[in-house]
């Protein structure tokens, strides 16, 4: 697989089959082998987690799909004439909390209930399962109160835990630096939860030194070689068959 970090919460996947871009809002998309299914998927409507730039992609890669929370709101006025947004009408697949779609005869996609808006992804191709957070984590706040604590503790656990047992190759987790000495909680607990090959941070606001604080942490020893460095954007990783079998 290559993977490949775009910007904030988006990266690009690419297997022996398809390519799945995650959350795109900024920065620059690699180009992909036109003949794979491009799959583009927007876990919520947040600014910071999708573009409606994304259907400029129809005019290049004619395999393509997009996978799109429901709250996402599809408008004539992102596109430049009314054929393409009836073109792009036939790509688009609607997805709610907890549901599940079989794409291909090797390709099932799962949701989850977001702890903020939207919803989390799970993907298994071929035996390849991606994980990406969207704004599912553990969001906890010096100004909340105990009851908003109890409730964010509650529903973010219970979604997490849904993914007990299952074996995830690629987690895509959100590390975000505004959380202050609250910014790991979420990101701890899930790699301690759920049998994980490797993870990579995300949404940490352009903040890459809070990559390697994390990494270097005692709450992260049991599990920091599984956290992927990232130090810039466009920045490439290459997973192996070989490697992943290691794991």
């Amino acid at each position: 697989m290559l993977i490949t970090y775009i910007h904030h919460s988006c990266f690009s996947v690419e297997t022996e089959q398809s390519v799945f871009l995650f959350d795109y809002y900024k920065g620059n998309i690699p180009s992909f082998p036109k003949e794979k299914h491009l799959f583009v998927l927007s876990s919520h409507s947040h600014q910071d987690h999708f573009n409606h730039d994304i259907f400029k992609l129809l005019n290049d890669y004619p395999q393509i799909t997009y996978i799109l929370s429901k709250d996402i709101h599809v408008r004539k006025s992102f596109f430049s004439d009314p054929d393409a947004y009836e073109n792009a009408k036939n790509h688009i697949i609607t997805i709610g909390k907890n549901e599940s779609l079989t794409l291909s005869s090797s390709l099932t996609l799962e949701t989850f209930r977001s702890t903020d808006k939207g919803v989390a992804f799970f993907i298994n191709e071929a035996g390849h399962t991606l994980y990406h957070a969207g704004d599912l984590n553990w969001w906890v706040w010096k100004e909340d109160t105990n009851a908003d604590y109890q409730n964010m503790t509650k529903n973010f656990k219970e979604e997490i835990l849904k993914l007990n047992g299952r074996n995830i190759e690629i987690a895509f987790l959100v590390l975000d630096p505004r959380q202050e000495e609250l910014y790991s909680l979420g990101f701890d607990f899930f790699m301690k939860n759920t049998n994980t090959s490797y993870a990579f941070p995300m949404h940490f606001w352009k903040d890459y030194s809070v990559i390697e604080k994390f990494k270097t942490s005692d709450e992260a020893l049991s599990y920091k070689d599984k956290i992927i460095e990232i130090t810039e954007e466009g920045q490439t990783f290459h997973i192996t068959e070989a490697e992943r079998t290691l794991l």
